[in-house]
């Protein structure tokens, strides 16, 4: 059954991981992407990077990641700094309550 798209038993889930700086997005056990997040000197959350695992890829991952991510920030009160063009992407399209934006060139 090489090359058939796996049915997930269990919604995916994302997590925090201040360990690597990263939240992580888990699909049946299994870390399926990450999106980065670094402080800058300001105090700032910058979030540089965003990567799914090819094998879950066209299944929303990123968005459901990043729409998760940015609203524990919110939640935590931090101002995002969003250089990663998929999260840039993403806040253009949709609100996140709460959440302060700042531009990447804002220094």
């Amino acid at each position: 059954t090489e090359g058939v798209p796996v049915a997930h038993d269990a919604a995916p889930t994302v997590t925090r991981n201040d360990e690597k700086n990263r939240y992580e997005i888990h699909v049946d056990g299994a870390v399926a992407g990450y999106t980065l997040f670094t402080t800058d000197d300001a105090g700032r959350t910058v979030m540089p990077h965003t990567k799914v695992d090819p094998a879950y890829k066209g299944q929303g991952l990123g968005s459901t990641l990043v729409a998760d991510a940015l609203s524990d920030l919110a939640r935590r009160g931090d101002e995002v700094v969003p250089q990663c063009p998929f999260v840039a992407g993403y806040l253009a399209e949709h609100e996140v309550p709460g959440l302060a934006v700042a531009s990447p060139d804002a220094e």
